[in-house]
């Protein structure tokens, strides 16, 4: 009986710091992400963030509007941990973080509208879990250097 207790303890003890944990992590994801776009950069203020283990893939929608300078991040507990891409909606590639020295962000002007799709997975040397976070900031309509 006392065995029973003690079990049933640990684990409502578990499921009550397990939310605290993630939130911590997600927490210092968003500084780390937020950190590079400082400067002439302002957050949208959305955070698209997915728990990732082995292959999976975490898909995220979004708009992208003419004229704009945007810069997409992408961050994880460990540096060089996630692998973005960004596609167009029939799935042409833009964009692949992996080809440019996996990139942590990528900056881009957009000549036109655009709904896009960008992709984050884990880099498979770095982790087999964890959790993968991508924000978009933009700059206004002045000249990408």
């Amino acid at each position: 009986m006392r065995n029973r207790i003690l079990a049933l303890l640990f684990v409502l003890t578990i499921f009550t710091l397990l939310p605290e944990s993630i939130n911590c992590q997600e927490d210092k994801l968003s500084g780390q992400c937020v950190s590079y776009l400082k400067g002439p950069y302002v957050s949208t203020g959305q955070a698209m963030r997915a728990f990732l283990t082995g292959d999976e893939v975490a898909e995220f929608h979004t708009t992208l509007y003419e004229g704009t300078i945007y810069r997409i991040v992408a961050c994880s507990p460990k540096d060089d941990n996630i692998i973005f891409s960004v596609f167009d909606k029939d799935r042409n590639l833009l964009f692949n973080s992996y080809e440019h020295v996996n990139a942590n962000f990528w900056d881009f002007k957009m000549i036109g509208s655009l709904e896009c799709i960008i992709e984050a997975r884990l880099n498979p040397k770095k982790a087999a879990s964890g959790m993968a976070m991508i924000m978009i900031g933009f700059k206004g309509d002045v000249e990408l250097k």
